[in-house]
């Protein structure tokens, strides 16, 4: 994947996430709000994948 699809997905996983947790906490569901949480993690890992696949171009490219 490139940075930009890296940074899309884990932007629709952290909203997925969010979403996930607040249906959790409005139905006393304590595993769907867990695994909201983790989607929201998995989100914030692929955006920082892609800020690290950017930077490392912007590193080549002065080279």
């Amino acid at each position: 994947m490139g940075s930009t699809s890296d940074k899309v997905s884990g932007a629709a996983n952290k909203a997925a996430g969010n979403v996930k947790q607040a249906a959790g906490k409005a139905t006393g569901s304590r595993e769907m709000e867990a695994r909201g949480k983790l989607q929201e993690a998995k989100g914030d890992a692929q955006q920082a994948k892609g800020k690290a696949k950017d930077a490392v171009k912007r590193v080549v490219d002065k080279a």
